[in-house]
């Protein structure tokens, strides 16, 4: 069942993403989405951390090369994060708050790539995590969670909001609270992915798939 074991863990080859959509690299987003890094690796789980950087990103041009093509007609850091989530095993979207909202980065990435890619996504765990000064977490939180939300995707969650405050990245790890939500949303990601990985091997398979039905209400 195992691949390979370091230091008596045992590892498997599963993988999460973790997507930083703050400007800042290293701040207090970055601050949260370690601690959850930390915990699935202690789960055995392999990660990466993908900052989107502070280049702008275009929004969603609703021009529909993807439903033709596959891909987004924009050649940027959003095709090629779709390319690695073909081969992940799970998701965590963090943003840092804006104006009560997420990071305008992070929708422009979430809005195409979901709309390019949910193919890649599907059938995946994602959790969402939010990090705020003080206040906004939850707006934030509840307009990121719509993505996994419509998309098939698992929801992850852990024992109360994911969601961490601090003025800087250094007041992120007073926050005991904030950082113990973030170990136990760790846990409890690789526990869903190791739990489907076990009924792959168990032989139970996702659900079939259904033609989507899409209905206008203007008559």
């Amino acid at each position: 069942m195992y691949n390979f074991v370091q230091k008596g863990v045992p590892l498997f080859f599963m993988k999460v993403l973790l997507v930083n959509g703050s400007p800042h690299k290293n701040g207090s987003t970055y601050v949260a989405l370690r601690e959850v890094e930390t915990a699935l690796n202690n789960e055995g789980i392999e990660t990466s951390i993908v900052w989107l950087g502070t280049e702008a990103i275009s929004g969603c041009l609703a021009c529909g090369y993807c439903s033709r093509n596959g891909k987004c007609v924009k050649n940027d850091i959003v095709n090629e994060f779709a390319q690695r989530a073909k081969n992940a095993d799970g998701f965590v979207f963090g943003t840092p708050v804006h104006y009560a909202g997420a990071s305008g980065a992070i929708v422009s990435f979430l809005d195409r790539l979901f709309y390019s890619s949910s193919s890649s996504l599907k059938h995946k765990p994602a959790a969402i995590i939010t990090a705020a000064r003080r206040g906004g977490t939850t707006a934030a939180f509840d307009q990121l969670i719509k993505y996994p939300a419509i998309a098939e995707m698992p929801i992850v969650s852990s024992h109360y909001w994911n969601m961490v405050h601090a003025a800087v990245p250094e007041d992120a790890k007073e926050d005991e609270e904030g950082m113990q939500c973030m170990r136990i949303l760790g846990k409890n990601m690789a526990y869903f992915i190791k739990c489907i990985e076990a009924g792959k091997k168990a032989g139970i398979a996702a659900p079939a798939a259904e033609k989507r039905d899409v209905t206008n209400f203007i008559r």
